[in-house]
């Protein structure tokens, strides 16, 4: 059966994040579509780590359908008049699901998804035109980047969408324990710093630049010296816990 997902999404009261919200189908479509979005395990080697970034997200999805996140009630949008109308009786508002989720990590996640969409597309079954996968993942992307542009100034925004896509940007071999650096200092800061530095953390993940390319070298010369792979050693710093985080 043919479903198109409706996911919407708005940025936490504190900027530390983004809102994620849909209903059990919505989710279980976005579920699925990721999935097979960043292919199966060891498909795309050099891709490891985003893929692992994007089932991060899968597995916050999951857990919203098993109820195990928040939930709203919604206006399902049909007047008393009008179900008295189709003659049934039944409440006025739909139980939708949600979570929150990190402002840098959504970034990194909306940018990688365009290089694991390019390698989908390589394969000869799919139709990119017309795959339910690629378009319930740009519409998550397109999502994405609405409640960016409800969220920050409009100029802020045209030069963030400009830093994105003035870069090469591409996620092979990606060092993501500075995504978790940047994801642990965005949450440390305040409110009104961290909305003034979602688009600067958009432009460090684009630019992949002296910051990352110095946590690059350490980890590298670290893997070295301990003789395992980059991907085995972890940012020192911990998260904090998801209750405690001021969202």
């Amino acid at each position: 059966m043919g479903r198109y997902v409706m996911i919407e999404m708005t940025s936490t009261p504190n900027y530390a994040g983004m809102t994620i919200t849909g209903d059990f189908y919505d989710f279980d479509q976005l579920y699925e579509a990721l999935h097979r979005i960043v292919g199966g395990e060891g498909e795309y080697p050099a891709y490891s780590s985003a893929r692992l970034r994007v089932l991060g997200l899968c597995y916050d999805i999951r857990h919203a359908n098993m109820g195990h996140r928040e939930f709203i009630y919604k206006d399902h949008g049909l007047s008393i008049e009008t179900m008295q109308w189709l003659g049934t009786v039944g409440p006025s508002k739909n139980l939708y699901l949600s979570f929150n989720t990190y402002y840098p990590e959504i970034l990194f996640i909306l940018m990688a998804l365009n290089d694991f969409i390019d390698l989908y597309q390589r394969k000869p079954e799919v139709h990119s035109k017309w795959d339910l996968t690629v378009l319930t993942v740009r519409k998550f992307q397109a999502t994405i980047n609405q409640c960016l542009r409800e969220t920050i100034p409009p100029q802020t925004f045209k030069l963030m969408m400009k830093n994105m896509n003035k870069y090469s940007v591409h996620f092979q071999y990606y060092f993501d324990q500075y995504l978790d650096q940047l994801n642990i200092r965005f949450l440390e800061w305040n409110k009104e710093k961290r909305l003034k530095n979602i688009s600067i953390m958009a432009k460090r993940i684009a630019e992949q630049g002296k910051e990352y390319q110095q946590l690059k070298e350490e980890i590298s010369e670290a893997a070295f010296k301990y003789n395992c792979n980059p991907t085995e050693l972890r940012y020192s710093k911990e998260y904090p816990e998801y209750e405690e985080i001021d969202w």
